[in-house]
C-alpha cells in the first residue's frame, strides 16, 4: 500500500458538493492499493500514520504523532499513487489493485481505522472527490507498507 500524509490544520473531502469528511488539525492521507496488498499491510499502514512523528513538541521538533496530539485523520483512496510513471508521457495502472480489490481493502482500512482511533473521516471509494487543505509547514510524506 502507498499512501502520501499530509500534516494540515484542515482538510475536507466533498462528493456532489457535499462535504463527506472533514478534520481540523491532524494528517490527511491518500491512499493507493496495489495488486499484491492484504490486510496485513492495511494494518501496517495504519500502524504508521497512527504513529509516524510529524507534529512539533515544545522545543518544535517533529517528536509527536497523531496519537499523542489526537488531531483528525482523513482517509482518501486515490488509486492514481500506484501509477507507473518511470516511460513515456501517460501513467500505467498496471501495478494497481483491481477495482473490487482496491474497495474490500478501503473498506477493511476504515473499519480498522474506526476501531483503533476515535478522530478519523473518510473519502468515498470510486467516487469524483474534491479534495481542499491547508497543508501545515508544508510537510509531506510517502508511506509504503508491503504484504
Amino acid at each position: 500500500m502507498i499512501t502520501v500524509i499530509q500534516r494540515v490544520t484542515s482538510a475536507n473531502v466533498s462528493v456532489n458538493r457535499c462535504i463527506i469528511g472533514e478534520i481540523g488539525k491532524g494528517i490527511m492521507a491518500l491512499v493507493a492499493i496495489e495488486k499484491n496488498d492484504n490486510e496485513k499491510a492495511a494494518q501496517r499502514l495504519l500502524e504508521r500514520i497512527l504513529n509516524y512523528r510529524i507534529f512539533a513538541d515544545d522545543n518544535d521538533r517533529m517528536n509527536l504523532s497523531l496519537l499523542d496530539i489526537q488531531g483528525g485523520l482523513l482517509l482518501v483512496p486515490q488509486f492514481t499513487l500506484a501509477a507507473n510513471t518511470d516511460k513515456g508521457n501517460r501513467p500505467s495502472f498496471a501495478s494497481a489493485a483491481a477495482p473490487e480489490k482496491g474497495l474490500e481493502l478501503f473498506d477493511y482500512l476504515k473499519a480498522l481505522a474506526k476501531s483503533n482511533y476515535p478522530h478519523v473521516k473518510f473519502g468515498e471509494f470510486g467516487a469524483d472527490m474534491q479534495v481542499s487543505l491547508v497543508n501545515n509547514g508544508p510537510v509531506t510524506f510517502t508511506l509504503r507498507t508491503h504484504a
